[in-house]
């Protein structure tokens, strides 16, 4: 089984991940850590702010992982924001009967009625070296164009909108 967990930057994809790492015991892949490594070796010019260019590049690369582990029947997780709503579109069948998908999506409300606690839970799991760039109307934008998109794909998602709380049971 793949489990895939898409969605904006700050809305827990790596906090999912690693509660899902715990209950079933998959290998996890972080597209952050993909797009590190290919930006720190060289291989890739693009940086990490480019995200029009990245979007496309990490999951190029990352849809090839996710077919290889079902091939090779391996279990894993893979979380990150370069994973479109439209996943599905990039595999036949053989491959969607054993992908699962959900987009963590905050709404307006919530971003701007707790945008200071967000920014505090920004290193909850990881380490961000500069988060700088994190802005309440950026941010807002981001998870917007998230949950048009999956409604545009009739992709699922967990829409965060009173209070933060986020499960999924992939089954």
């Amino acid at each position: 089984m793949i489990l895939l967990i898409g969605g904006a930057s700050h809305t827990g994809k790596t906090l999912l991940a690693d509660k899902l790492v715990k209950r079933y015991g998959y290998a996890c892949i972080s597209q952050d850590l993909i797009k590190m490594g290919l930006i720190r070796s060289g291989i890739t010019h693009i940086t990490a702010t480019d995200i029009d260019a990245l979007r496309p590049y990490l999951w190029n690369i990352t849809k090839e992982i996710i077919k290889t582990a079902i091939e090779n029947k391996q279990n894993l997780i893979v979380e990150g924001c370069y994973i479109p709503a439209n996943y599905r579109e990039y595999f036949d069948e053989r491959y969607t009967r054993d992908i699962r998908f959900v987009c963590l999506i905050m709404s307006e409300k919530y971003i701007r009625a707790n945008f200071d606690k967000i920014k505090s839970h920004a290193n909850d799991i990881e380490n961000r070296l500069d988060d700088s760039d994190l802005e309440l109307e950026r941010l807002i934008r981001c998870n917007d164009y998230f949950l048009c998109r999956c409604k545009e794909c009739d992709a699922p998602y967990l829409l965060i909108d009173d209070k933060y709380s986020i499960d999924w049971n992939p089954d």
